[in-house]
C-alpha cells in the first residue's frame, strides 16, 4: 500500500469488493471446523470437522491472495494518496489495539483462575466450606495439574522448546529491524537478507511451538482436557500461534513484493505494518512466556 503516491483525487474511493463477505465465510467455516475437529480429535471419532476446517482454509487462501492482489495493483497504479496513507495507518493502529484488548481478556480469564478462582476454592475469603463441597480435597496451588474428576497431568516448564522460543522470536524482531533499516537506506541486498532470515525464525518457531504440543501431549498428559489450567495453557498459546502464522505469511507476501521491486523509502506502508504487526506479536508472547510458563 502506497503512502506517498500524490494523486490529485482527494480521495480514493475503491470500487465494490467481494473479499470481506468470502473472508467471513472463511472465518466461519473454520471456527465451525477448528471446534468439531477438536472435539472428534480428542475422543478420538470419526467426523467431519476437518472437512469445513479445510475448506475454510482454502476460503481464506482464496481471500488474502485476491484480497491482497487487488490492494498491490492499486497502490501500484498510483491511485492511493497521503491522505489514504494515513488513513492506513489509523487503520493498522486500531487493528493493533483491537489485538491487545483480544489477548488482554485471555490474560484476565488467566488471572481469574489464578488470583480469585483458585484462592476461593481453596478457603480464602471464609469460603472453605463451600470449596469442600464443590472440590473435595483441593489443594489451592498453580498450575492445577488436577482435575476435579481426579485425572492429573503435567506443568509445561519454562526451560527448553519454551525458552528457546522466546530467544528466536526476540531475534526475529531484530532482523526485522535489520529489514526495515536496509529498506529505509535504500540497500535492497540487506533487505532482502534480513527478510528471509526473520521468516525462517518465524517459521522455525511455528514448528517447534507445534513439536512442543506434541510432548504435551504425548509425555505431559497435558490435553485440552486437563482443566482450567490445559484451557488456558493452549487458549494463549494456540491464539498466539495463529498470530504468528498470520505474520508469518504476511511476511512471505512482502518478501515476494520485495523480490519484485516494490517499496521505496517513501512507499513502504504495507512493509512498515507487517513489521509492526510482527513487533506486536513478539512483544504479546514475552509477556505470555512469564505468565504461562514462568510464574
Amino acid at each position: 500500500m502506497s503512502t506517498e503516491n500524490h494523486n490529485p483525487q482527494k480521495y480514493y474511493v475503491p470500487d465494490q469488493s467481494i473479499w470481506p463477505l468470502v473472508g467471513a465465510i472463511a472465518l466461519g467455516l473454520i471456527a465451525f471446523g477448528a471446534g468439531h475437529y477438536t472435539i472428534e480429535w480428542s475422543k478420538q471419532e470419526a467426523g467431519f470437522g476437518h472437512y469445513f476446517l479445510g475448506a475454510g482454509l482454502l476460503v481464506m487462501v482464496v481471500m488474502l491472495v485476491g484480497w491482497f492482489g487487488d490492494q498491490i495493483r492499486e497502490s501500484r497504479a498510483g491511485l492511493y494518496n497521503k491522505q489514504l496513507g494515513g488513513s492506513y495507518k489509523l487503520g493498522m493502529s486500531w487493528f493493533i489495539f483491537s489485538e491487545v484488548m483480544f489477548f488482554m481478556a485471555f490474560f484476565g480469564a488467566l488471572f481469574y483462575a489464578r488470583m480469585i478462582a483458585v484462592p476461593w476454592l481453596g478457603g480464602a475469603s471464609n469460603n472453605a466450606m463451600t470449596g469442600e463441597i464443590l472440590w473435595p480435597g483441593f489443594e489451592a496451588i498453580w498450575p492445577l495439574t488436577t482435575t476435579p474428576g481426579g485425572t492429573t497431568t503435567q506443568a509445561m516448564g519454562w526451560l527448553g522448546l519454551p525458552l528457546i522460543n522466546t530467544a528466536i522470536l526476540v531475534i526475529s524482531s531484530i532482523t526485522l529491524h535489520f529489514a526495515h533499516v536496509g529498506l529505509e537506506e535504500g540497500k535492497r541486498q540487506k533487505l532482502k537478507l534480513w527478510l528471509v532470515i526473520t521468516i525462517v525464525l518465524g517459521l522455525i518457531f511455528l514448528g517447534l511451538q507445534g513439536y512442543e504440543y506434541v510432548h504435551a501431549y504425548r509425555d505431559l498428559g497435558l490435553t485440552l482436557d486437563s482443566g482450567i489450567y490445559g484451557n488456558t495453557f493452549f487458549m494463549l498459546t494456540g491464539f498466539h500461534g495463529v498470530h504468528v502464522t498470520l505474520g508469518a505469511i504476511m511476511m512471505i507476501v512482502m518478501a515476494g513484493r520485495v523480490f519484485a521491486g516494490h517499496f521505496t523509502k517513501d512507499d513502504q506502508f504495507a512493509f512498515q505494518a507487517t513489521a509492526w504487526y510482527w513487533h506486536f506479536v513478539d512483544v504479546v508472547w514475552l509477556v505470555l512466556f512469564v505468565f504461562v510458563y514462568v510464574l
